[in-house]
């Protein structure tokens, strides 16, 4: 069951960048605009997650996101000797921002970005 993560000390004012995303609907497509989190910030609640290695999933800076810790179980069908702890934030038809501890709980995890559909900063 995924836990709630106390925010006591996180900051109330939120960084980061509003851009354009293309979103394809049936018959055209539009422009939209998205807030995009400052990644450091969201690299620092990840970091909290996974301190305190439980199960999480619920919005943060405006989009859904989870975390789940590690296992010693490997992932099925596959040559892993274990099941690294990851973290995710986004949806993948628009932006996406991943984190997977690949190399161990103690090591920096390796980092995935989707933002194929980003077109630029909104002009303001």
């Amino acid at each position: 069951m995924p836990t709630k993560l106390s925010l006591v000390g996180m900051k109330s004012k939120i960084n980061g960048t509003i851009v354009k995303v293309n979103i394809d609907l049936d018959d055209y497509t539009t422009l939209v605009p998205v807030f995009i989190p400052d990644l450091d910030e969201v690299r620092v609640f990840a970091q909290r997650l996974h301190e305190q290695g439980q199960p999480w999933q619920g919005e943060i800076f405006g989009w859904n996101a989870g975390y789940n810790p590690g296992s010693s179980e490997p992932p099925l069908a596959s040559k892993m000797l274990f099941t690294p702890a990851d973290f995710w934030i986004g949806d993948g038809a628009i932006w996406f921002f991943a984190m997977m501890w690949e190399n161990g709980n103690d090591k920096p995890p390796l980092e995935t970005i989707y933002d194929k559909n980003l077109v630029g900063d909104l002009a303001i």
